[in-house]
Formats: structure tokens, sequence, C-alpha cells
């Protein structure tokens, strides 16, 4: 389990008891400073107001757990137009919309896709990359990092 999931099975609750989606962390080791962000969302949408709430609340819990070593920055944030997706129902609730895909390791020879979601189970997902007109299926495992590709 890595750092991030533990997190989120921590501090999951006493967000979802604010009221609030938790949609999902980041923890970003950067030596003695690391960073650890909290993206939150609700139905009327988020407002600074917001994140002081959960960011007063998780930081209690934080301090009592003390599940992260040395120093750390916490963020707590909307997930904005670039939204970060985490689970297989993030992409559900996203087929059709395009995604910017970081992977661990190389498919279909690359390490970066963008494209339209397509078909999601609860381990892979399909996306149609425009560029080469190629439809790739990607082991959701086998990313690092997702992002909606804000249309304006």
């Amino acid at each position: 389990m890595s750092q991030a999931e533990k997190l989120t099975s921590l501090l999951e609750p006493a967000v979802q008891a604010l009221g609030y989606e938790l949609v999902g962390i980041e923890f970003l080791p950067q030596g003695r400073h690391s960073l650890l962000r909290i993206y939150i969302d609700a139905e009327a949408g988020i407002r600074i107001e917001d994140c002081e709430r959960v960011s007063h609340q998780v930081s209690g819990i934080l301090e009592v757990e003390d599940p992260v070593a040395g120093q750390y920055t916490l963020e707590v944030s909307s997930p904005g137009l670039d939204r970060p997706l985490f689970k297989a129902e993030h992409y559900v609730r996203f087929m059709g919309s395009k995604v910017k895909l970081r992977l661990r390791r190389a498919v279909a020879g690359r390490r970066n896709i963008s494209g339209v979601i397509g078909a999601v189970n609860d381990a892979q997902v399909t996306v149609h990359d425009e560029m080469s007109d190629e439809t790739i299926i990607i082991n959701l495992e086998e990313i690092d990092k997702a992002n909606l590709i804000a249309e304006v």
C-alpha cells in the first residue's frame, strides 16, 4: 500500500463526515520538506472556506496519528479544471472527456498519452489517442498521474 493510499484510508472518513468527497491524495516527498496535497470536492463546488475547514480537521488527525515522517506542507485544494483522476470511478464519471496520462512504464512505446476516455472497468481504461488514431488499453495500476484536459 502506497503512502497516499494509507493516508486516504486514514483521512477519508473525516473528510466525508464534513460533507465533502475526498477525490484523492498526492504525497510528494521532496527531501526535508515534502508536500501532502489533498483534493476535495462537493456538488456545490469548493470555496476557500471549505479548504480551510478540511485543512483544520485533517491537521488534527495528522498531528495525533503522525503517519508522515519528517516535515511536510499540507495543501487542501479543489480538483480544478485539470482535475486529477485517482480511481476507476473517476474514469467512469468522465468517460468521453480528454485526459492526459503519465505512465509508470511504457505502453504502446510511450509513457505519456493524451486522448479520450473510452471503456473503463475495475482494472483497465481504454484511451483513444486522437493524434495516432489508436485505441490503447491501459492497466489502472500502470498510471502514475492522470488529469483531465480542460476544454475552454
